[in-house]
């Protein structure tokens, strides 16, 4: 019996290294679909805290509003290290080098602990002060209450963020989805009782978070070193330490992870403007119609994280071509559904805006976040085109170059316009919504403009028979 489930796991294990060193478009498919149904889930018992919290009020609300900011940078770190451990396992699966793919997995585990400890007693050391620096104001004990919880449970929802990025290289989506599944339907079942039910308030909320995202690191555990049915093995004779594999994690893993921050540190400035512009509802709107708008970029995310695997084991085989098709495929695909999911949006923008105003003291919230949510329509849909670019640089190990795109538009485009807007045109808080569109429209078409370039300069250089040097691929 057990040779039969070592052969079935081999059987498995090939299968889903041909898929994602086979047709590009095929995988991305086969990849992004779990994807997007574990993104949901996530997001599905974030925005299960949100409406749970609005039946609190605008003040309760806006505190998790002024957390959130943070909470991504944290959430950033696991998708950054997640993102660099998919790339360079990805490129040494498609060099063929078993050895580089072990190595770079467990030493992805080793920064994970280490990176995930630090941050979570910087955190929770400074936390009042930088919600006061935020502006938080009179929701400074509301956000601290719910942030101490979060951040205290820091160490396994970014494990869990990396070990789903192992498991991601090799071709195994499935289980990272059965693990967010678990944790969304623990945390929405949770949520009420600890809100209201024991009284807990928004601290019940972050409670409700933190001990389902403990399920997901769980479940990695058992499956990466435990059951040991993977394609990458995390024995002892696996393990050579080494700085450059740090690094080659790192260049991808620490631009990912400085992209969330800047978008952490957007957020921060968005939410100081729209506090000048319409107080602490302004916030709150913000908050609860911004969940919305991430769900409906989910499977542009989806789409462009499943470009990771493909173009990483692309780049690694030297088939340029392929990883060419992965970034004009993923932003077509992703733009064509970001059309039909924003239409949705548009339309029913007053019956989602009513989740969030269930209770008296929400109720006056809906109108503004209806405007909101119509408001964000074009910002949909360029969304995809500049994932997709970013995503393709990360997956060859250009993390660096993915930053500064994201940098050009999150600073050079989004705070410029939502500035205009706001305060030189006096439009106010819709002048910031609208910074918002008109920035990262701009910043997308100049990312994609860049990859673009890109791939066709590996494919020219190529052909010339001038490959470039692929110099991220231990022991090569």
């Amino acid at each position: 019996m057990s040779s039969n489930n070592n052969q079935n796991s081999k059987g498995d294990i090939d299968k889903r290294i041909s898929m994602i060193t086979g047709d590009p478009k095929k995988a991305i498919r086969t990849l992004s679909v779990p994807m997007i149904v574990s993104m949901f889930l996530m997001m599905a018992y974030n925005l299960a805290d949100s409406i749970w919290v609005a039946g609190l009020g605008p003040d309760a609300l806006a505190a998790i509003g002024f957390i959130t900011p943070l909470f991504m940078i944290a959430v950033g770190l696991g998708n950054g290290l997640g993102a660099g451990a998919t790339s360079l396992i990805a490129r040494c699966i498609g060099a063929k080098n078993k050895k580089g793919a072990d190595n770079a997995a467990i030493h992805s585990i080793i920064i994970t602990i280490g990176l995930s400890a630090i941050l979570t007693v910087m955190i929770l050391i400074f936390l009042p002060g930088i919600l006061t620096a935020m502006g938080a104001g009179e929701t400074v004990g509301l956000a601290t209450q719910y942030g101490q919880v979060v951040f205290g449970g820091l160490v396994s929802l970014i494990f869990s963020s990396v070990a789903s990025g192992i498991l991601r290289a090799e071709g195994d989506v499935k289980r990272p989805m059965y693990a967010i599944a678990a944790t969304a339907v623990l945390n929405i079942v949770l949520d009420p009782i600890f809100i209201y039910y024991f009284g807990w308030g928004v601290a019940g909320a972050a409670w409700a978070t933190v001990l389902s995202s403990g399920i997901a690191s769980g479940l990695m555990v058992y499956w990466l070193l435990l059951k040991r049915d993977t394609y990458v093995s995390f024995s002892r004779s696996d393990f050579t330490p080494s700085w450059k594999v740090i690094k080659d994690i790192l260049a991808v893993g620490l631009p990912a992870s400085a992209e969330s921050f800047v978008m952490s540190t957007l957020g921060i400035v968005l939410n100081a403007m729209l506090v000048i512009t319409g107080g602490t509802e302004a916030v709150a709107v913000y908050t609860a119609g911004w969940r919305i708008v991430m769900m409906a970029m989910i499977i542009s995310i989806g789409i462009g994280t499943a470009s990771i695997t493909v173009a990483g084991a692309a780049y690694g085989a030297k088939n340029y071509k392929n990883l060419s098709v992965a970034l004009n495929y993923s932003a077509k695909l992703g733009l064509m559904i970001a059309v039909i999911t924003g239409a949705i949006m548009y339309i029913f923008a007053n019956n989602i805006a009513g989740i969030f105003s269930y209770s008296s003291q929400s109720a006056s919230m809906a109108p503004s976040i209806a405007a909101f949510l119509q408001t964000m329509y074009p910002f949909l849909i360029i969304v995809p085109v500049g994932i997709s670019a970013s995503s393709i640089f990360q997956g060859v190990g250009k993390g660096i170059t993915a930053l500064v795109l994201t940098i050009i538009r999150q600073v050079a485009f989004v705070l410029v316009f939502a500035y205009l807007f706001a305060f030189t045109l006096g439009l106010g808080t819709y002048g910031v919504w609208w910074g918002l569109v008109v920035g990262n429209i701009c910043g997308g078409a100049n990312a994609y403009f860049w990859a673009n370039r890109y791939t066709k300069g590996l494919k020219r250089n190529y052909i010339k028979d001038k490959p470039l040097k692929i110099d991220t691929i231990p022991g090569k």
